[in-house]
């Protein structure tokens, strides 16, 4: 847990890099991310020479064993002047660690290629240094906490990117994953994973819950082809990467990739798709692959990634998916051949609206997490709907935490256990829809489409009894104020 001095500590940093004139969130997160890779190599060089100590054969070092290779590491230069550290990270380190784009053995790596080094001056990237190594020294122990430091920093990036994206709260990701309960077996993808969030949190999830009982193949599934993510922003690749390593997952499948465009032909590949698509803009129509097409005819992305996540799951696998509420009562074809394809040809298992603030400071966009399984022959039934009220946090710009967790434990409960909700009725925060009752909705999935209010009848008085207490009330001021003015009067 990231506590209010961690959080100081890690600002200060953030305010040293601002200082020197790089005021870019995404720069600052990136820039960071070059020195916190640097720092996790010399740690693992540490743990290789451990290892060759007592006695292991085969290690392969990181760093050259020359004097100028082991120059580069974080512990042989930290202590250095300021101009000296600067050299050496920036015509030294910087350059190697890019080198390392031709062992393919870390998707960081592979991102690595056109990655700048910005930091301004020697002064600023001292601070740095001497901050982050305070940071790792007395207070990040673990991977988890690794992992909190990296995801609180994500946190910062206040802006919306250009194609609708925006950073999806942790708590809303962890919410979605413990509705599908990956397990060590699955496969887990992310089409637009921008910084992993999705992945992390499975991984956490299968962690917890499976690490004593992991295989050995599986540990070495986890450590790599057990996520997969596609972006189109190298730097978000770049970062994704990174954060995944910080979480143990050296080699994921994380790849540069227009999920949506014919250049992506994944077909029945995976058991488990979490993800929170871009929203807004639409696609080169001449480059969207066919198959996306044939099933909802549109440029707009929000529609096509729900046609691509049904066509890289498997037979039977599962989709978490948030979407705007757009998308679940859009008038045009395209919305409603979606809708229908995932209701008559899949198994529609829940939708769970959100409110708009959710995703506040990023956007005020109302959304909904659609829960379904890829069966290409139907299946679906009942379709759970719930009203989330609260998601645990203010919903204004500021999201104060309110110290519960809203109705996100609700929310689990009741969807693991749906034959809870068959008595409950439409005036209920959740209750189950037939699909025959959607059919004849023309496919509509917004709750307030099936969602009944229940109207209290008021009672209210005669008008001549009303009129009669207004007439009292009248005589009882104009008393009062008599009897003020005999008091002035008197004075």
């Amino acid at each position: 847990m990231i506590t209010g001095e961690i959080k100081n500590k890690i600002d200060k940093i953030w305010l040293d890099i601002y200082a020197g004139g790089i005021t870019q969130p995404l720069t600052v997160i990136e820039q960071l991310t070059y020195l916190m890779f640097i720092r996790s190599l010399d740690e693992k060089e540490m743990e290789n020479e451990s290892l060759e100590l007592l006695g292991e054969e085969g290690i392969t070092k990181i760093f050259p064993q020359t004097d100028e290779g082991q120059s580069m590491r974080w512990s042989k230069f930290k202590d250095k002047d300021s101009r000296e550290i600067y050299d050496i990270v920036s015509s030294k380190v910087f350059p190697y660690i890019k080198a390392m784009n031709n062992n393919e053995e870390s998707a960081f790596s592979r991102y690595m290629e056109d990655a700048m080094f910005l930091i301004p001056t020697p002064q600023v990237l001292q601070k740095i240094i001497t901050g982050l190594d305070e940071l790792y020294e007395h207070d990040i122990q673990g991977l988890d906490m690794q992992g909190d430091l990296y995801e609180y920093m994500l946190g910062k990036l206040a802006t919306a990117g250009q194609n609708g994206q925006f950073r999806t709260p942790k708590h809303i990701r962890d919410l979605m994953v413990r509705l599908l309960e990956p397990t060590p077996d699955d496969k887990i993808c992310d089409p637009a994973c921008g910084t992993a969030g999705f992945l992390i949190s499975s991984a956490e999830f299968i962690r917890k819950k499976y690490e004593n009982k992991m295989t050995t193949e599986q540990w070495e599934k986890f450590n790599g082809e057990l996520f997969s993510g596609f972006d189109t922003d190298r730097t978000m690749l770049r970062l994704s990467a990174m954060n995944l390593m910080l979480h143990s997952i050296s080699n994921p499948n994380i790849n540069y990739a227009d999920s949506v465009s014919k250049s992506n032909n994944i077909e029945d590949e995976y058991s488990i798709i979490l993800a929170n698509p871009p929203f807004t803009g639409t696609v080169d129509e001449e480059g969207i692959n066919d198959n996306l097409k044939s099933v909802c005819n549109t440029k707009k992305t929000e529609l096509l990634f729900l046609a691509l996540f049904i066509r890289m799951l498997k037979i039977g696998g599962r989709c978490a998916c948030i979407v705007p509420d757009g998308v679940l009562f859009g008038a045009t074809k395209a919305h409603k051949a979606l809708r229908k394809e995932i209701v008559d040809n899949q198994q529609l298992q829940a939708v769970i609206s959100m409110p708009s603030g959710v995703f506040k400071p990023y956007a005020g966009v109302s959304t909904a997490i659609l829960v379904f399984t890829k069966t290409n022959a139907g299946g679906t039934d009942k379709v759970f709907f719930y009203d989330m009220k609260s998601d645990g946090f203010s919903l204004d710009d500021k999201r104060t935490n309110l110290g519960n967790n809203g109705d996100i434990k609700d929310i689990i409960e009741r969807f693991h256990n749906l034959e809870k909700e068959v008595d409950r009725k439409k005036i209920d925060q959740s209750f189950l829809v037939n699909k025959a009752e959607i059919e004849e909705n023309d496919y509509d999935l917004s709750i307030n489409r099936y969602k009944e209010i229940e109207y209290e009848k008021v009672e209210y008085d005669a008008p001549e009894e009303i009129m009669t207490r207004l007439d009292e009330l009248a005589l009882d001021i104009s008393s009062k104020m008599e009897e003020l003015r005999e008091l002035m009067d008197n004075e």
